[in-house]
């Protein structure tokens, strides 16, 4: 129950890719018949994320993942080379990804203006904040699509319409908004005055080391190295084909799967089953409603039973799999441990932080008090996660919970009286 951190690799995309590690390793940038054989496999590629997107293929810019997608789209706006050593202002949240904050502090060393716009008591940012935070030399306005710990879906598409009319460019970090909600870029779309989005592989069931930038035609770009002409001088370096290839299924199979209704009647989702060997597989969820649905009924089985328990980002929307919930009274570091040694994967934020000592700078950002952010878990579903596997978190949750909270000083339930 960690699908936020990483998701494993679909079978599908397995397969995809593997010819590409050993028959067909040739690089896509050479001439000869096993060079274009890899170059057709790469373009294909580019036309399943495109197709994903609601974009062009040449507005596809393949990369290594998240953390290089995010820092290409800051620093290629606002580096001296776009901005032309005019002042240049950045535009971002107090609730990024690291990804992002840290690209943004590096930019204020050089010279660029940050504001960091802060968010509701939900997890929300305000479209009138960001409104009121625009200035004559905005460059850039960069705002994830949905947190990574809380799941808290922004209003993107008002968020970039307000850029775009004051004449900043819009990016948005969507890795945990990807293959869990539609992602629309064409020109009459939604997302039409989104500039600049990420993607990574490894959150949508692809492999770890290959993320997408998506840049809006006519957008211009400094690239971050420098080297050959790959990915229209955007981002040089040879193609990772075969974990190019790997995200294109993925973002096909996601195509699919968010496309997928149920054929239930609404409250009572059925999940996907399979018989194998004359046995029945467990199920999972086929389709957004239905992962919602698992979602939904983890949360009310462990607030049901647990006391002094709530979720953070309640009250906003959300993605489907997403419930980051307190346990007061608690560490959330021994939680995690007391339920990975029961076989229960969990986080306490975010990956890219564990073992940091402060809390949670999402968490704090909300409003909750440091002792309620460092008693706050993360657990996330991804689409293989089973109804049976819900159940048996239901059970060891309140259990360990209980456990933890006798240790506490701060726990004081009343004992029983001995007679």
């Amino acid at each position: 129950m960690d699908a936020n951190a990483t998701t494993p690799l679909l079978p599908e995309v397995f397969e995809a890719m593997r010819p590409f590690w050993m028959e067909h390793y040739g690089n896509a940038s050479s001439i000869h018949q096993h060079g274009q054989h890899a170059r057709g496999a790469v373009e294909q590629a580019r036309t399943q994320v495109a197709r994903f997107l609601r974009c062009l293929n040449s507005e596809i810019v393949f990369t290594s993942g998240g953390t290089e997608s995010d820092n290409l789209a800051l620093f290629g706006v606002l580096s001296p080379e776009s901005t032309h050593g005019e002042p240049a202002h950045l535009i971002t949240t107090t609730i990024e990804h690291h990804a992002v904050l840290h690209a943004a502090e590096a930019l204020e060393k050089t010279g660029v203006e940050v504001t960091f716009l802060p968010c509701t008591p939900q997890g929300l940012i305000e479209p009138a904040a960001l409104q009121a935070a625009i200035r004559p030399n905005t460059k850039l306005v960069s705002i994830m699509f949905a947190n990574n710990e809380t799941g808290v879906i922004q209003p993107i598409a008002e968020l970039a319409a307000i850029a775009h009319a004051a004449g900043a460019l819009f990016h948005t970090d969507a890795v945990q908004a990807s293959a869990k909600l539609p992602l629309d870029l064409s020109v009459e779309g939604p997302l039409k005055h989104v500039d600049l989005l990420t993607l990574s592989g490894h959150k949508i069931y692809a492999p770890k080391g290959i993320g997408v930038l998506f840049v809006r035609k006519n957008v211009r770009l400094a690239p971050m190295m420098h080297g050959g002409t790959h990915e229209r001088q955007r981002r040089a370096g040879t193609e990772n084909v075969a974990c190019i290839v790997g995200l294109g299924k993925a973002a096909e199979l996601a195509n699919t799967w968010l496309s997928q209704e149920s054929s239930d009647t609404p409250g009572a989702p059925s999940f996907a089953s399979s018989a194998k060997g004359g046995m029945q597989e467990a199920r999972t969820a086929s389709n957004p409603a239905e992962l919602t649905a698992l979602r939904d009924r983890f949360e009310q089985g462990i607030l049901s039973q647990i006391e002094e328990t709530g979720v953070n980002g309640a009250g906003a929307p959300r993605v489907s799999n997403t419930s980051n919930l307190y346990f007061d009274h608690l560490e959330a570091e021994a939680l995690v441990i007391a339920l990975d040694l029961k076989g229960l994967s969990v986080s306490g934020g975010s990956a890219c932080q564990s073992g940091a000592a402060e809390p949670s700078h999402v968490l704090t950002a909300m409003g909750l008090s440091p002792a309620r952010a460092r008693a706050s878990i993360r657990f996330s579903l991804s689409r293989l996660t089973t109804n049976e596997e819900i159940d048996e978190a239901v059970k060891l949750i309140p259990a360990a919970v209980a456990r933890l909270r006798e240790l506490s000083p701060s726990w004081n339930r009343p004992k029983p009286v001995a007679v």
